[in-house]
């Protein structure tokens, strides 16, 4: 519950409010007539009012007939940018911003949940959700299974029953009333991953993190619906430094000058690490057989020694590393530590399989440049020899910069391009393949087969045993998006399985 006195104090807290309607008479303060009244129900989903709700006029697509809608069913309340010409007996509270009063209100009607978690937050181009799982098989073991998770793949409130997510940051109202549940169920601890997105559209206004971890940047999610470019990009991800209490930077990250300043500016405790690099306070050097080693000038963590992971790649033990500082700065033991990165497992991600006929294949979620780029290149040389298959199509509707970005890095990693369907949402996936094509080089040879499944089929079928199968972008996705609708799939580990099981 939520009294409409405290609401609009911390709209204008936050300098968000401009003024009421009630009964077609705009007004500055909180209507006398109502100003005891409270709210019991948020949406911003005309489909989901009750009787008294209040409901959020946001989107760039919203049009008037939603809060006819949302009113005609009982919303009392309604929050908008924009005056609209409706018949409503409520009261309309008008603001400068939609978003960031969403965040606001969301926060105070559930009652500030974040204040009763300790959160780790990670962003990065590439290796949020690997890190972030590394972190949730820690803390497992180290609260005795209270860790809630909001991750690009999965979302977990009760620290142990995982449901799809359908944004990899959750929109205000959601982040709020999932972290509500989480405690509400017992969790302490809250690992999430923040997007670019989260920031630029406000998502996660007016919320701090306990730990912050920066994984590395490149270019990515460009396009006229995202970011209009690299700065703007850069910007929102930067500014999950601004709001941590501690922060961990990658030493090897790209721009981890600025980064570095910009962290040092803000919080006063900045760790960093990286990979046989005397300058981190944190060094892991890879080792045989998956383990790796971490060494430091000065261990205030009491976290240095040998680990082992199940995931191939010397990136993916950068990314336990992170997970090994991130957890033990919220109380993670380096026991718990040492146990849950040996449990520790992410579903299409770095998956290798061998074919009958002995051709390796990977299966992984990268999905833009620098993942795409840091698994070729590993894959390359693990398999030096023969020629290399890769499986992939780009987003349709967002990251518009991958198609070509990926038509670079399959020029200097593959031989055969086996160009496919990945979410195209309401785009044509021919006219992405396209852009994709146009920054292939001569050399790479290329097949455009729309079928995903048989586009693997293919690729199964035509690689000999000396060759390697990469196959990007869905993982485990068990749906394609296309024209606004989940379709379902059975995902590239499923059919690269079942190929492999009937004989492939």
């Amino acid at each position: 519950m939520l009294s409409l006195e405290t609401l609009t104090q911390r709209l204008i807290e936050h300098d968000l409010l401009k003024e009421f309607i009630y009964q077609n008479q705009w007004s500055y303060q909180t209507p006398k007539a109502v100003d005891t009244l409270t709210i019991g129900h948020l949406t911003y989903d005309s489909r989901t009012i009750q009787e008294g709700s209040l409901f959020f006029c946001k989107g760039i697509g919203f049009k008037q007939s939603y809060l006819e809608q949302a009113i005609s069913a009982g919303a009392f309340f309604y929050v908008a940018e924009t005056v609209y010409e409706v018949e409503h007996h409520g009261v309309g509270i008008i603001v400068t911003d939609i978003k960031k009063a969403m965040a606001v209100i969301s926060m105070a009607f559930y009652g500030y949940p974040q204040n009763e978690l300790k959160i780790i937050a990670y962003t990065g181009t590439k290796g949020k959700t690997t890190a972030a799982y590394f972190c949730k098989y820690i803390m497992e073991i180290a609260t005795k299974e209270k860790t809630a998770l909001f991750s690009t793949m999965e979302t977990i409130l009760d620290g142990k029953t995982a449901t799809k997510s359908l944004l990899t940051t959750p929109e205000s109202l959601d982040l709020y009333r999932m972290m509500r549940e989480a405690v509400t169920n017992g969790m302490s601890h809250l690992i999430m991953e923040v997007s670019s997105q989260a920031y630029k559209t406000n998502r996660v206004y007016g919320l701090s993190f306990d730990v912050g971890v920066f994984l590395n940047i490149s270019p990515d999610h460009i396009g006229a619906i995202e970011h209009p470019d690299f700065d703007d990009y850069f910007y929102c991800k930067r500014q999950l430094l601004h709001h941590s209490k501690q922060v961990i930077l990658n030493r090897d990250s790209d721009y981890f000058e600025m980064l570095a300043e910009f962290s040092r500016a803000n919080t006063s405790e900045v760790l960093t690490y990286g990979q046989d690099c005397p300058e981190a306070d944190y060094r892991f050097h890879s080792l045989a057989g998956g383990e790796f080693e971490v060494t430091s000038h000065q261990d205030v963590l009491k976290v240095t020694g040998t680990y082992g992971i199940n995931l191939l790649g010397d990136f993916n033990q950068g990314n336990a590393l992170s997970a090994i500082m991130a957890t033990s700065l919220v109380g993670a033991d380096q026991q718990a530590i040492h146990t849950g990165l040996s449990k520790a497992r992410v579903a299409g991600r770095m998956e290798k399989m061998v074919t009958g006929k002995g051709t390796s294949v990977y299966v992984d979620y990268a999905h833009n440049y620098l993942s795409l780029q840091t698994l070729l290149s590993f894959v390359r040389l693990e398999h030096p020899a023969g020629q290399l298959y890769v499986v992939i199509g780009s987003t349709g509707g967002k990251g518009v910069s991958r198609r070509a970005d990926f038509g670079r890095v399959l020029s200097d990693f593959a031989d055969v391009a086996i160009l496919t369907t990945d979410d195209p949402g309401n785009e044509a996936p021919e006219m992405i393949i396209a852009d994709i094509t146009a920054a292939l080089v001569e050399r790479v040879e290329r097949r455009i087969i729309l079928d995903r499944k048989a586009a693997i089929t293919f690729a199964l079928e035509t690689a000999k045993a000396e060759d390697v199968v990469v196959l990007a972008g869905k993982g485990n996705d068990l749906y394609q998006i296309v024209e606004g609708q989940r379709i379902p799939y059975e995902g590239d580990l499923k059919i690269t399985e079942t190929l492999i099981g009937s004989g492939y």
